[in-house]
């Protein structure tokens, strides 16, 4: 039975191969498409990006070691009804040695012009599923109204005592994915 996580919880992964589903709606009635982006940033010890290749996105779909990989761009949350719009495969025991945690952030592509925010979204949530039976572990769903916010850090993967876990972060922004990527790798900006 899936865990259903509140904001801050953490638990314990004992699987390497899974899923990491991101998924959500849009209010009905708010115009433009929405499109919500991705996006995971593999961090080292020093919270940084060691490479521009530990950035996952729709334009970088796989890391360097091969521990994950983005299965692509829906833009317009419509992937499915009822399932995950987007999805970023985890396989843990592929993730390179110095790679102490790995976050999960999704952005409103466009959301200045479009005049978009996490508060005309419905139905957000990340989840955990394991690869091998198709099994939800954990869930997270975003239940707080980011009226203003157009970035959301769902949840992040780290390491603790050679172990991994799962927290649910539910960490809203102002911001853009270039403000993660400057933040996370360096100062530098990602071309």
């Amino acid at each position: 039975m899936a865990i259903n996580l509140q904001k801050g919880q953490k638990i314990d992964i004992a699987l390497s191969n899974m899923s990491v589903g991101l998924g959500w709606n849009p209010n009905e009635g708010t115009g433009q498409a929405f499109d919500l982006d991705a996006s995971a940033f593999m961090l080292n010890e020093g919270r940084l990006i060691p490479t521009e290749g530990h950035f996952i996105f729709y334009g970088n779909t796989d890391s360097p070691d091969g521990g994950l990989h983005h299965t692509g761009d829906d833009p317009t949350g419509g992937n499915s009804a009822d399932g995950d719009d987007e999805t970023i495969m985890v396989n843990l025991a592929k993730v390179s040695a110095d790679i102490q945690e790995i976050l999960f952030v999704v952005t409103i592509h466009e959301a200045g012009s479009r005049r978009q925010n996490f508060g005309q979204v419905r139905n957000s949530y990340i989840r955990i599923v394991d690869n091998g039976n198709g099994t939800e572990i954990a869930k997270y769903e975003l239940g707080e109204d980011f009226s203003v916010e157009t970035a959301v850090e769902f949840g992040r993967l780290y390491k603790r005592d050679g172990k991994w876990k799962f927290e649910a972060s539910g960490i809203g922004y102002k911001e853009e994915l270039a403000y993660f990527v400057e933040k996370y790798y360096k100062g530098q900006v990602i071309k």
